[in-house]
């Protein structure tokens, strides 16, 4: 399938659903298949160049779902055939390197993220590490880069050298903050940015924060040259602290940062 791959990072990537996020949480979460492909579809009419889309099963509950995958992707594709399509790797403490590997094995898509600490805990990349990293490449799949602390890239820096990819134009994605409660501090994106510089990376890089703290994140990236991610995923709020009615809203108003 001819898939769109954009070359540079896009400015705007929206992540509609995360792996946690339920129905509960907010009823505008995309959960099926249906509602995370019309909703890719607003969210890239609202400004949204990409899409960072979680697989979820019958129960509602993340999965590293190689089936279901393409199956998304190919509906998007139909759809938004435009739009840049990225699933994910994200363990969440459940799933293994093997089985993340795994995923991106069977999958081969336009886009994937994979946490560079989940995929190699050691943090001593391996033969199989190098071998995903490598076949991903050379299938065309561009590779966004999570990194959840500023030493995360230094082991990136490490895998990349050991599997022979350039440092130049990297994908990553810095994540500020935690879901579980921990403050999204937009300081702490320089300490990212200058890790970058110490390992010799020119990247493309993007930021996605947290809750009511998300906004001053998004601002602080955007002023450093960066991009940013925004959705359900993270925050279900607005700017003025209220809630999102539903993850194109935010992007609408995410896009209007840029100006």
């Amino acid at each position: 399938m001819n898939f769109y791959r954009p070359v540079k990072l896009p400015r705007l990537m929206v992540a509609p659903n995360g792996a946690r996020p339920t129905k509960k949480d907010h009823a505008a979460v995309p959960i099926t298949m249906n509602e995370i492909v019309n909703t890719g579809k607003a969210c890239f009419e609202a400004g949204a160049e990409a899409i960072h889309f979680h697989t979820r099963n019958d129960k509602g509950e993340h999965v590293l779902d190689s089936g279901l995958c393409k199956e998304i992707l190919s509906e998007l594709q139909k759809t938004v055939p435009k739009m840049h399509l990225q699933i994910t790797t994200e363990a969440i403490g459940k799933y293994s390197p093997d089985e993340m590997r795994k995923l991106a094995y069977e999958v081969m898509p336009p886009g994937i993220s994979i946490g560079v600490r989940e995929m190699i805990p050691s943090r001593k990349p391996g033969t199989e590490d190098i071998k995903i990293y490598q076949k991903l490449i050379e299938a065309g799949t561009k590779i966004q880069h999570i990194c959840y602390e500023p030493e995360d890239i230094d082991l990136l820096s490490n895998l990349l050298t050991q599997s022979k990819i350039s440092k130049d134009g990297v994908w990553c994605m810095f994540v500020i903050g935690h879901y579980t409660g921990k403050i999204s501090d937009p300081k702490k994106i320089s300490l990212f940015t200058k890790k970058l510089k110490e390992n010799g990376f020119n990247a493309d890089w993007a930021v996605c924060a947290f809750a009511k703290e998300e906004t001053s994140c998004l601002k602080t990236a955007i002023k450093l040259g960066g991009k940013i991610r925004v959705g359900f995923e993270n925050s279900f709020f607005m700017p003025d602290g209220s809630v999102a009615p539903n993850n194109e809203t935010k992007v609408k108003v995410a896009n209007n940062l840029f100006d």
